[in-house]
């Protein structure tokens, strides 16, 4: 049985949830199909479970694009005061983390069940489970369907269709390219995707100089490609990870160097030599352990000294190029951990291809791509959701 729906958004996430919220208010009609077996599955595992709905601070500089100024009019449209004015409609409790980032006190569950609860204000339907088999684009007048769905559970017709379901990161929770195969059906060019907020992993000969320093964790500023963030690092067994490492991911394309600045809060070279004028006799390493973590510092120490050098026996210019080696550890990543633990999918559909107002397709009138699946990616910190947010409010305006 054909069954037409004035609006069918493909994806139940946070941005297919919210265009639908928004279109259900203006009384429009809306099914929203998925092929999970429960909605909003990013949502429940974003933050360590406590979800990181948004930031504060979010604008558009804080994504990456191939044209940046793209997000400018959904992020202004709807911003994080307006998501957080409906968090605290719904009674949730929560609370800054850091760096404007806002999670839930107790279980981002509670976002899910906030968003289900506003889609069935508006009664909008969920079929979840439902794998899409083919999208037609439907001939005939202003007043005739323009798409037909077909689906594992049967055939639906649409006159506004919206493409919300994500990117290709963590396919453990049912990520796939479906969207990306829908943009090139109708011709809409897309940007090269690559894995971000992601783990680097180190070259084979890092990979031996830094052996056994897995778990070890400091704060420090990474830079990667003229862009700086000053947070943690993490050595895990295959590279870098921790949030610092992340952030400088979005911005890493293969063979770019990335550069640590290891003391970012000690003129390193100015702490060793007011020690070393004051007639300190320790190990070097023993003496950087009081500024890094210990294994790091020995290691440190090992590659650039050979064996332990007391502090008297290294020379004023020896001493200045260990610590230029300090604040600008630099290294070229093998690549990327990957999507199986990336957050986010960097590229997708060219935003050129869009209305930046709208979010709906220039050359496919009534085609809608809002989301992860646009090339708008946000930075670590709540950044994502705001923008699947601001992107599903701006579609869901004129669906």
């Amino acid at each position: 049985m054909l069954k037409h729906s004035e609006v069918i958004i493909i994806g139940a996430g946070g941005a297919g949830m919210m265009c639908a919220i928004q279109a259900g208010r203006r009384g429009r009609q809306v099914l929203l199909l998925d092929h999970a077996k429960k909605i909003g599955g990013k949502i429940l595992i974003s933050g360590g479970g406590r979800c990181n709905f948004t930031n504060t601070g979010a604008g558009p500089n804080n994504y990456v694009s191939q044209n940046p100024h793209f997000a400018k009019s959904a992020l202004a449209r709807y911003t994080p005061s307006d998501f957080i004015e409906l968090v605290r409609e719904h009674g949730i409790r929560f609370h800054e983390k850091k760096l404007g980032q806002q999670f839930c006190d107790f279980s981002a569950q509670e976002i899910v069940n906030m968003l289900q609860n506003e889609c069935e204000k508006v009664n909008a339907e969920f079929q979840l489970h439902t794998e899409i088999r083919a999208i037609e684009k439907l001939a005939g007048d202003s007043e005739s369907p323009r798409f037909r769905v077909k689906t594992s559970l049967g055939e639906h017709t649409c006159d506004s269709l919206v493409i919300a379901c994500g990117g290709l990161s963590i396919p453990k929770i049912g990520a796939s390219g479906f969207g990306y195969v829908v943009a090139k059906q109708f011709g809409l060019k897309l940007i090269d995707r690559a894995a971000a907020l992601d783990g680097f992993i180190l070259s084979d000969q890092d990979a031996r100089r830094f052996d056994g320093l897995a778990g070890v964790a400091f704060d420090a500023k990474i830079t990667c490609n003229g862009i700086t963030f000053h947070e943690a690092i993490l050595f895990t067994h295959a590279g870098l990870s921790g949030p610092a490492t992340l952030q400088a991911s979005l911005h890493w394309h293969t063979g770019d160097n990335v550069v640590v600045d290891t003391t970012p809060h000690t003129d390193i070279f100015d702490w060793f030599l007011q020690k070393k004028k004051a007639g300190n006799k320790s190990l070097v390493k023993n003496l950087l352990s009081e500024v890094l973590p210990s294994r790091l510092a020995e290691r440190f120490c090992e590659l650039y000294f050979n064996d332990p050098r007391p502090l008297p026996d290294v020379s004023e210019k020896e001493l200045k190029v260990f610590c230029e080696t300090l604040k600008a550890w630099t290294f070229i990543p093998k690549d990327t951990v990957g999507y199986s633990k990336a957050e986010v999918t960097r590229g997708g559909v060219d935003t050129n291809e869009l209305s930046s107002k709208t979010m709906e397709a220039k050359k496919v009138p009534g085609l809608y791509f809002i989301g992860e699946v646009v090339d708008v990616t946000g930075w670590l910190g709540g950044y994502n959701f705001q923008w699947a947010w601001a992107s599903g409010a701006a579609a869901g305006e004129v669906v």
